[in-house]
């Protein structure tokens, strides 16, 4: 009760600091748009094509498309620590869509966070990054998204708790975490690595993912790509900048490009939410900008302050071990080599695999419980998976072999308990 009450009155707080700006967010005292449409009327072909591949870069169908869904129509929920959000219909229905948009309204959306009636938008809508968005690309976008079927279908209101569902706190929650403004090039660098950075901080929207999420839903500039747990999906992001987790400074860029674009490298396997962005987004995505976001994401600064970690394996009881390397041996070597090689890209190696030697054990954790398959790509249309482990090993099973992976052939990760398993197993699907 204690870490409510500190909660709501931050945020009260919060909302207070943001009043003096609350005239300027409002409808009537938006700045007029100023700048005109660079897209025509008659939107072509071209932008129309250009405006969907920045849509698949900006991976706008994973959100507002349900399963079953008619793409763009929204409807989607998406859980958060607050309550639901549901994701509105991007179709071009005049009732129910955006049909009655103009281009000024959507940059307005994408670039400040405000719908086109002067609701401020949650930041679950990644307005934070696609204020970076040129307003050429956002034209070609909203060209594109004009250009699908209609869809009649009704947005749902959020559920949100109280006093989360109360849109003047976002006031305070923007004065803290959103720095407006167009992607500006740096001049210190080359072409390619200014069309990463571009792709990476904006449409991209990496950082929503690979930054920590305070208990406020925001993040620290500062400790951009430094990783952290994803919001209710538990999945943990790597950090980007460190080579512990999945630091990318001693990779090729070659590798750092198939990861993103082919879902698989010699380095590593994508799987959990990353697939989801590799099979909706980067496998649609040129060569060319790929390479450029490798070339990026291989220059980000690494900020590693502590020694290099050594072999935690003296941690661990010899009777873990010895059942953790069985298990091993039974179940994982067949893929992944008595010495954890791997047979790469097929399978992934796990010795020397930063992503199984991170601090945070839950992704091994999962990979062990519920499987998965790297994505499906036009460049691995037939990916290899692994089969889920949760109904023929128990917690204590799951804890050793977690840990023997973590730990065998000089690697330099933790032990795991039974605990962890199974916290994580309870959220598995019945």
């Amino acid at each position: 009760m204690k870490l409510v009450f500190r909660i709501l009155l931050a945020l009260v707080v919060l909302a207070l600091a943001g009043a003096a700006v609350l005239w300027w967010l409002r409808p009537a005292a938006l700045p007029e748009p100023g700048r005109t449409s660079t897209a025509p009327k008659d939107a072509t072909s071209e932008i129309i094509a250009r405006g969907e591949y920045l849509a698949r870069a900006g991976d706008c169908v994973a959100c507002h498309t349900e399963a079953t869904g008619k793409p763009f129509a929204g409807g989607r929920a998406m859980p958060t620590p607050f309550g639901a959000l549901f994701v509105p219909n991007i179709t071009p229905d005049d009732e129910t869509g955006i049909g009655r948009w103009t281009p000024d309204d959507f940059y307005r959306m994408m670039h400040t966070g405000v719908s086109k009636d002067g609701t401020l938008l949650y930041p679950a809508m990644p307005f934070a990054s696609y204020t970076k968005v040129t307003r050429a690309d956002s034209d070609a976008i909203f060209a594109y998204l004009m250009s699908v079927s209609p869809v009649r279908q009704q947005n749902r209101p959020h559920e949100l708790k109280f006093p989360f569902n109360n849109r003047d706190l976002l006031i305070g929650w923007r004065t803290l975490y959103f720095k407006e403004g167009e992607f500006v090039p740096d001049p210190k660098q080359n072409a390619e690595w200014n069309r990463g950075a571009y792709l990476v901080q904006g449409l991209g929207h990496c950082a929503m993912c690979h930054t920590a999420i305070n208990a406020l839903g925001g993040s620290s500039e500062s400790k951009a790509f430094e990783g952290g747990m994803i919001p209710n999906q538990n999945w943990y992001a790597p950090s980007l900048t460190s080579n512990r987790e999945a630091g990318l400074g001693n990779w090729e860029i070659q590798e750092i490009a198939d990861l993103l674009q082919v879902g698989v490298s010699h380095r590593g396997t994508t799987y959990g939410p990353m697939a989801e962005v590799v099979y909706n987004s980067l496998q649609y995505l040129s060569d060319e900008d790929v390479r450029a976001m490798a070339v990026y994401l291989k220059a980000l600064p690494q900020r590693d302050s502590e020694p290099p970690p050594t072999s935690q394996a003296r941690l661990v009881s010899p009777g873990v071990m010895e059942t953790g390397r069985k298990i091993y041996g039974t179940q994982c070597a067949v893929c992944h080599g008595e010495e954890g090689k791997g047979h790469p890209p097929s399978f992934p190696p796990l010795a020397g695999n930063q992503s199984i030697t991170m601090a945070s054990p839950v992704n091994s954790i999962r990979m062990v419980l519920n499987g998965g398959y790297a994505p499906g790509t036009r460049k691995n249309p037939r990916p290899h998976g692994m089969p889920p482990f949760s109904h023929i090993l128990d917690d204590e099973e799951v804890a050793a072999v977690v840990t023997y992976i973590r730990v065998a052939w000089e690697n330099s990760g933790t032990p795991v308990d039974t605990s962890q398993i199974s916290e994580l197993r309870k959220l598995l699907p019945e």
